[in-house]
């Protein structure tokens, strides 16, 4: 029975989950482990740009795997020629990649993984292994969506959330610098977690929330930067009628943009200081990308105000370094 009375929790809305058929685990690397324990794959094909903690499940069960190259429209640049007991992983780039996604569907079927964590309203394929995670969208400390026609065989126990909060806490009561830390500290507690259902606290937040005006929100968002970016943008990206942009991705040659956001208290990521130690070059296409792009927030918390600051700092010299989407390279 649920108990009644006594102290009040915190309130949430009841809305419902934005993915209500998916299979709900507490982070984005156990769904692919997840996957990898089902299909039983010998090797997977894997992006040099992404994020390293995507190599986690493959050390965790001892999966081969191999670094493929893209290229500057973010599609995959290698000839990759799929054995019987093998698999490859694409990431949904920022969420802009969805109909190409598809035409690799058409190419690899079922041998195809799709790591959809930037591309959170993205739809899945049919029959496709597809994931998705809540924190690079919402305020959750963890959770993530699986959707997958195979049942792993094991009793998956709930995960719990309570611990992982501070720091979505102290940047509403505080600031995001005073729970920065915290946010690290969290990064840490979810490497090598069991595989487990998603917290009843995840669970909640995510049910919470108004996914229609999210999305109308992003679209704004990214159409407002896009009006003042676009000339001085390295990368085109077009905006679908599907599309529900996770960042704005700015491609520029300004060395010093990064740190001149940041100073002015606009956070901008990093993806992924990884990828050059990998590569082991200073001149692949990955790592032109980590050193170069800027992406930029284009979420809900955000409005006009913002964007006005935002505009304002971006208004600089146009770069005359612009890289040739024919020939896949830049100068």
């Amino acid at each position: 029975m649920r108990p009644i009375g006594g102290y009040f929790e915190l309130e949430l809305a009841q809305r419902n989950s934005y993915h209500p058929n998916a299979i709900a685990l507490n982070t984005g690397r156990n769904c692919l482990e997840y996957i990898l324990r089902v299909r039983g794959y010998s090797r997977v094909y894997i992006p040099y740009y992404t994020c390293d903690v995507i190599l986690e499940p493959f050390k965790k069960l001892g999966i081969n795997y191999t670094f493929y190259h893209i290229n500057l429209n973010l599609e995959i640049g290698d000839d990759i020629t799929l054995g019987a007991n093998e698999a490859l992983l694409y990431t949904n780039y920022f969420g802009f990649k969805q109909d190409y996604t598809a035409t690799l569907v058409s190419k690899y079927g079922k041998q195809l993984i799709v790591d959809n964590t930037q591309a959170f309203f993205a739809k899945p394929f049919a029959g496709i292994d597809t994931f998705y995670t809540c924190r690079k969208f919402f305020g959750v400390a963890d959770g993530a969506y699986l959707y997958c026609d195979q049942l792993l065989d094991m009793e998956l126990e709930q995960d719990h959330s309570w611990n992982r909060m501070d720091y979505l806490l102290k940047r509403i009561d505080l600031s995001p610098e005073d729970g920065y830390a915290d946010f690290q500290s969290n990064e840490l507690l979810l490497s090598n977690l069991p595989i487990r259902r998603m917290s009843a606290l995840t669970e909640r937040i995510m049910a919470s929330i108004d996914y229609d005006s999210v999305a109308q929100h992003r679209r704004d968002n990214y159409i407002i930067l896009d009006d003042s970016l676009r000339s001085t943008n390295n990368i085109e990206l077009p905006l679908t009628d599907e599309a529900i942009p996770m960042v704005y991705p700015y491609l520029t040659e300004d060395s010093d943009l990064r740190q001149k956001l940041i100073d002015n208290k606009i956070f901008v990521a990093k993806y992924w200081p990884n990828v050059q130690e990998w590569t082991n070059s200073i001149d692949s296409v990955e790592s032109f990308f980590t050193n170069k792009l800027l992406p930029l927030p284009v979420d809900q918390r955000y409005g006009t105000d913002e964007w006005i600051k935002l505009k304002h700092l971006l208004n600089h010299e146009s770069c005359t370094h612009r890289w040739h989407r024919n020939s896949n390279s830049y100068c």
